[in-house]
């Protein structure tokens, strides 16, 4: 095979691997929102203008490779100053004039509209904290405490107030805004709207330390009266295990180190170190969207969290097998019941 047929085989498997990159789950380029497509507009406006500077350098620098050996500019001649006048335009002025333009664009008019919403404007709250590494839900007004997983009611306008327990994080899921701190001491605002139900992948945007990487969530757009009946499952205490194996299971979750650090509403597990289990059942993922919440997945998360999440405050148990089976059925059975 010559160099070539390999350039275009490398070029094909880049493009491959680009496109899986690409997808809308998360993509800024896919907007769902009035404030996401002011985003999108202003990168595509960023892209245009260094795209034009490029374009002119490149330019540039092919008109003195291919006149390296003669004097003078093509057309121009050896006018004097004429070259100076061309690099001070193109190589500041223009670049200069370029910035300030996109600055303006950016700050005054696409940052005010996406930014936090003002008193009385919106017509929900919702909290979340920044752990490390997972985020915790609430609702205001409700019960209702989930983690990783943020529900919404469609056509919607949310004050999302986000805090942090530790360092600093950053909440963003880039088709329905832009990213926003979470600073120790401080609570930042930001508007969140879905025009159409839907799931939206976030990420935390800020290096957060060892498993920054895997602290991400899902908003769930859901149409309001669907997003009504959700809230008000979330909000009621656990169900009662209804197998004699999901039994055995709540026993060894009370009795071991899980009750020190989780809260399951309706139990004595009153912890706050990590999330809130009442209904994890209904979750479609572990650890932040790091395991699928899958009996079998569950299994292997609950044996050895480092495993997969190195640095992760949940420590390994140390139970029997019959133990570790009792505990995941007992926790396959906190969902909304009936």
């Amino acid at each position: 095979m010559t160099c070539r047929r390999y350039g275009v085989v490398a070029l094909a498997a880049a493009l491959v691997a680009l496109s899986g990159c690409g997808s809308e789950e998360q993509s800024p380029l896919h907007p769902e929102s009035h404030p996401a497509r002011l985003v999108e507009r202003l990168w595509w406006w960023m892209l245009g203008g260094a795209g034009i500077i490029f374009a002119g350098s490149v330019a540039f620098l092919v008109v003195a490779y291919l006149r390296r050996n003669r004097s003078g500019l093509p057309f121009f001649g050896e006018r004097e100053g004429l070259a100076t006048t061309l690099v001070v335009a193109f190589g500041i002025v223009i670049p200069v004039a370029t910035l300030a333009v996109l600055f303006t664009i950016s700050n005054i008019y696409v940052i005010a509209k996406t930014d936090a919403p003002s008193a009385g404007s919106t017509q929900m709250r919702i909290e979340v904290v920044g752990h490390q590494w997972w985020w915790e839900v609430r609702y205001p007004g409700s019960d209702a405490v989930t983690a990783n997983e943020l529900h919404i009611p469609t056509g919607t306008s949310i004050d999302l107030v986000v805090h942090t327990a530790d360092v600093i994080h950053s909440f963003w899921v880039p088709r329905l805004n832009r990213k926003i701190d979470t600073i120790p001491g401080q609570d930042n605002h930001i508007l969140l709207y879905a025009g159409k139900p839907g799931r939206y992948r976030g990420q935390c945007a800020e290096y957060c330390g060892l498993q920054h990487a895997h602290m991400a969530m899902y908003v769930f757009a859901q149409p309001p009266a669907q997003f009504r009946a959700w809230l008000a499952k979330e909000a009621a205490p656990a169900p009662a295990p209804q197998s004699e194996l999901g039994r055995r299971g709540e026993d060894v979750f009370l009795s071991n180190a899980c009750a020190g650090c989780h809260t399951i509403r309706g139990t004595s597990a009153q912890g706050k170190i990590g999330p809130d289990l009442t209904h994890v059942a209904e979750r479609t993922t572990l650890a932040a969207l790091t395991v699928p919440n899958r009996p079998a997945d569950l299994v292997r998360w609950i044996r050895d969290p480092q495993h997969f999440k190195p640095g992760t405050k949940m420590p390994g148990l140390e139970l029997s097998d019959a133990d570790f089976d009792a505990l995941a059925q007992y926790l396959q059975e906190l969902g909304f019941g009936q």
